[in-house]
């Protein structure tokens, strides 16, 4: 394999997190999606984007190195949303070899 021939690949240990059943009398709920850089170059997440705003992603700005790791962390905030089931999509785009568009997906029902 020439140097030219290494990538970068990611692997996350799940696309989807469900928080479950949560009051909105505690609105603000929180996950983790962890990956791994499982390539052979240093990885390079270029944004992360979610569908709506009272979602936020934040994630390593670093490149991470092969066998490395790293994590998207996100934060859904209901405040002032209507109760009842949600589901929300989380847009990452990477320098990764396959180079697609990963889609991370949270869902939750908040109640009254």
């Amino acid at each position: 394999m020439q140097k030219s021939d290494k990538a970068a690949e990611i692997k996350f240990d799940t696309l989807a997190y469900n928080f479950g059943t949560f009051s909105e009398k505690s609105p603000v709920v929180k996950c983790s999606f962890h990956f791994k850089n499982v390539g052979d170059a240093p990885l390079v997440i270029h944004q992360a984007i979610a569908s709506c705003g009272c979602t936020v992603p934040t994630y390593t700005k670093s490149p991470i190195q092969p066998g490395g790791d790293g994590t998207i962390d996100v934060t859904y905030n209901g405040k002032g949303k209507f109760p009842g089931h949600f589901k929300k999509n989380i847009s990452v785009r990477t320098n990764a070899k396959n180079n697609e568009l990963i889609r991370l997906t949270i869902e939750g029902n908040m109640e009254e």
